[in-house]
C-alpha cells in the first residue's frame, strides 16, 4: 500500500487510506454480497465485481472534474427511470467505509445535490482504496458460490477474476442485463465525508454521550462503541 506523500499530509485534504489487514474480519463483506444476491437475483459476474471494486476503490474512477461530475449528476436526476425498492444509504463494504447513495430515495427525501456532489467528489480525490481488498472480497464470493449462496459457477468466478487481475483491476460497466432490469442510479461515497443532513435523513436527530452528531454516521462519531444507527455503519 503506498503511503502519504509530504504533499498530501501537508494540505487540508483529509485522506483515508485503507489498509488490507489479513486478519480483517470480512463476515459482513459476506453478508452484503448475500443480500444484493437477493435484491439483484439476474446480476452478472460484471455486476459482483463492479460491487467489490467499488467497495475496495471508492468513486476515483469515475471523477472527472467537477463540472463534469455535475452535469452528470443533474442529468442523471432528471432523467430517473423507475427501479426496485433500495436504501437511500447502501453500506457496500466490509468496514463499513464505502456506501452506495441511491438516487431515487434521495430524489424522494428532497435532498440538494450539491451535498451529493460534494460527497462524491470528496471520496475520488481523498479515499485512496486497496486492490488487496478486490482479492479478499472475491475469495469471499468464491467461498459463497462453493456454498451455493451465489448463483454462479464457480470455474467462471476463477476465470473472470484472473481476467480482471491480469488486467490491473480495471473498472467496469454494469452488465446489459443487470442495466435493463435495476436502472442502477446511485453515487459511491466514503460515509465520513456524507453531510449531517443526508445522515440526518436516514437515521434522524440522534447524539452520543459528547451530545453532538457526527459525520462520521454513528452517534458521538465511535463507530466501535456505538450500536445505535441500526444501518450497520456500527462497526
Amino acid at each position: 500500500m503506498t503511503k502519504p506523500s509530504s504533499d498530501e499530509t501537508a494540505g487540508s485534504a483529509r485522506l483515508i487510506f485503507r489498509h488490507f489487514r489479513e486478519d480483517a474480519d470480512y463476515s459482513r463483506m459476506r453478508d452484503i454480497l448475500i443480500d444484493q444476491a437477493r435484491r439483484y437475483p439476474r446480476w452478472a459476474l460484471e455486476d459482483l465485481y463492479k460491487l467489490v471494486h467499488q467497495a475496495a476503490m471508492g468513486s476515483e474512477h469515475a471523477v472527472t472534474d467537477e463540472a463534469h461530475a455535475r452535469a452528470w449528476l443533474v442529468r442523471e436526476l432528471a432523467d430517473l427511470r423507475s427501479g426496485p425498492d433500495e436504501p437511500l444509504l447502501d453500506p457496500i463494504s466490509a468496514d463499513g467505509l464505502i456506501v452506495r447513495v441511491h438516487l431515487r430515495p434521495f430524489v424522494r427525501v428532497g435532498l440538494d445535490s450539491e451535498v451529493l456532489l460534494a460527497a462524491f467528489l470528496r471520496t475520488g480525490k481523498e479515499f485512496r482504496g486497496s486492490t488487496e481488498c478486490i482479492e479478499e472480497s472475491f475469495s469471499e464470493a468464491t467461498r459463497l458460490v462453493r456454498d451455493g449462496l451465489l448463483a454462479f459457477d464457480e470455474a467462471d468466478v476463477s476465470r473472470f477474476f484472473a481476467r480482471m487481475k491480469a488486467a490491473g483491476f480495471p473498472t467496469v460497466r454494469h452488465s446489459a442485463v443487470f442495466r435493463a432490469e435495476y436502472n442502477p442510479a446511485y453515487r459511491v461515497v466514503a460515509r465520513a465525508f456524507l453531510p449531517r443532513e443526508l445522515l440526518a435523513a436516514v437515521l434522524g436527530p440522534m447524539t452520543g454521550p459528547c451530545d453532538e452528531v457526527s459525520n462520521e454516521g454513528a452517534a458521538c462519531g465511535r463507530c466501535s462503541d456505538c450500536s445505535a444507527c441500526g444501518t450497520g455503519f456500527a462497526q
